[in-house]
């Protein structure tokens, strides 16, 4: 009986190892299948020029119309870091200046989220002073924030629909064709400091 009863526990000890190390060589095998997935993701990167001369970059081949093929070895977190011909044409061409007042919030911030979103580099001027109050009124006729200038174009009405026309018509690549921006609101300027009252000079005796 003694026997029997070992020859038993010996015969559950192999069969529980041998589902351990089944289970082990299960995950490993899972492991490495994502692993292959990635490496096989990120290897199949392609670059190409549509009819308009815009440059994208997809896991996928490009449409048999596509100009410069080129197959790359990108990471995922490459795609969008390339250089843009069409952003750089956009940026020389029209470049974008937004015009903000330092207590305008939610609206310069949708201004803001629009230009990120399509990673158009801007320069933003925060309107401090009268100088650049005066600035602002030469540019878009009124005192109004914010005011999107894209080249040539001034749109003063504050909607993404509005900002959106405007960056097409100046040439820039539609959201998702460049990585995107990370510009935040500008430190506002800090007053100059006051005088110090001038000493009473004291009475003569």
């Amino acid at each position: 009986m003694r026997r029997a009863a070992s020859r038993a526990a010996s015969s559950g000890n192999a069969r529980n190892s041998a589902v351990y190390y089944l289970v082990v060589i299960l995950r490993a095998l899972i492991l490495f299948s994502f692993l292959l997935a990635a490496t096989s993701a990120s290897a199949q990167q392609y670059r190409w020029v549509d009819e308009k001369g815009r440059v994208h970059y997809t896991d996928t081949p490009p449409p048999p119309s596509a100009k410069s093929a080129q197959k790359k070895n990108l990471k995922a977190n490459e795609l969008g870091q390339q250089p843009s011909y069409e952003l750089t044409q956009a940026i020389r061409n029209a470049p974008v200046t937004l015009y903000t007042f330092p207590d305008c919030k939610d609206p310069c911030q949708m201004a803001r989220d629009v230009l990120n979103k399509r990673g158009v580099p801007f320069k933003e001027k925060l309107i401090s002073n009268q100088q650049m109050l005066d600035e602002l009124k030469q540019v878009s006729g009124g005192l109004n924030v914010p005011v999107l200038v894209v080249g040539n174009q001034v749109e003063k009405t504050a909607s993404p629909q509005a900002f959106n026309q405007a960056l097409d018509i100046g040439g820039y690549p539609a959201a998702g064709a460049v990585r995107p921006g990370n510009q935040k609101e500008p430190a506002a300027p800090k007053p100059p400091p006051q005088a110090a009252p001038a000493e009473t000079p004291a009475a003569p005796r």
